[in-house]
Formats: C-alpha cells, structure tokens, sequence
C-alpha cells in the first residue's frame, strides 16, 4: 500500500493514484496514501518521539475556536506536558502535506484493551475528509494491535464530529453535563473494511 519513497514524495506535494493497489504483505494497516476531498495527496504515517516537536509547534498555533472540551490545552507548557503524555502513553499518528503536519491521532493508554481517541486537524484542512480517514487510520491501527474497542468524548454541542463518529460505527454509552462518551467495537466486518487496500474498498 505504500513505501518510505511514498511517503517523502506525499510530503513534497507530488501526487499518485492509488485506487488499484492491491496491497502487499508487507503493507501497513492502513496505506497511508490518503488524497482528499480537494485533491490534495496527504501522507499519514505512525509517529513518536522524534515528533514531539512538530506536534507542539502544531498545537501551539491551533486556533482556539478549534479547541474542544479543554484540548489541546492553551500554553505551551502545557502543550509541551500533554504531548510527551500522548507520545509517552499512547500510539500516534500524523498526517503531513507538502512536509507540514497538518493532523493528527492518537490512541491511549496504550496498555488499556479499550483507549481512548482523541483526533485534531488544522483549520485550513477541516471539512475535506481528513478528519474521517485519520479515524479509519487509528481504527485500522488499534485492532492490527489487538485493543477490541475504541473510546471518544465529544461536546454534544459538536453536531459535526458527532456525524462523522457516528458515521464510522462509533455509539453512544454515556452521556454526562454535555459530553457525550462514544464506543466502537473493533469487530471483524470493521476492521476487514478499514485494513483494505485501496482497490478493495472501491
């Protein structure tokens, strides 16, 4: 599904069709050659700690209006402090354009069966299915893990993030104040749909 020479070519904006891969035995979880709703080649790949500092500079500048139910958090200490958490606890992955992150996903406690997702994109990205696939990323992730669940807070206010959550297979369990807790079972039908190569999930 993709290679290190996809990946760096993603990263300096050049383009690629892969809607007939098929994939190999040494493929990913998921190919992490996504192309979004405007055309744009987006490379999503799993990161750690020689991250952090991307991720830092990537929240530190997200806007505020953006921000849900306190996260990511508003001072760069802060910032610093959940993202070592993140790295340090969970499994992340990211989503770079042009060599710009532009998104990212995370799963943890990394150890727990069922972890919680958490998942952000940069304003100028929303809305173009970046969001939905980096969701399918860390699903496909999750279960090639061996965790049988995946769980999420949102604002019930959040009517966007609700119908994409849902959409994907995601169902309410609690409801607390205005958050809204969320589970998706990592059964076999989810997991068979977003572990499929390209050409399979046409």
């Amino acid at each position: 599904m993709g290679t290190k020479s996809d990946v760096g070519a993603s990263q300096q904006g050049l383009t690629w069709d892969h809607t007939d891969c098929a994939g190999t035995v040494g493929c990913p979880a998921r190919c992490p050659r996504f192309v979004d709703k405007e055309g744009t080649p987006i490379c999503i790949t799993p990161g750690g700690e020689e991250e952090a500092d991307a991720l830092v500079d990537f929240y530190d500048e997200y806007p505020s209006r953006d921000r849900s139910m306190s996260l990511p958090p508003l001072t760069r200490p802060q910032i610093e402090s959940w993202v070592d958490r993140i790295i340090d606890r969970g499994k992340s992955i990211l989503a770079y354009h042009d060599g710009e992150l532009v998104g990212h996903v995370a799963y943890l406690p990394a150890d727990k069966d069922e972890p919680e997702l958490i998942v952000f994109v940069a304003s100028e990205y929303q809305n173009r299915g970046l969001g939905t696939e980096l969701c399918r990323q860390a699903m496909a992730h999750a279960a090639e893990d061996d965790h049988t669940a995946l769980t999420l807070h949102v604002d019930v206010d959040n009517q966007r993030a609700l119908a994409v959550y849902q959409s994907l297979g995601f169902v309410e369990v609690d409801r607390k104040d205005k958050r809204i807790e969320m589970r998706l079972a990592l059964d076999d039908e989810t997991v068979d749909e977003v572990q499929a190569p390209p050409a399979a999930r046409l």
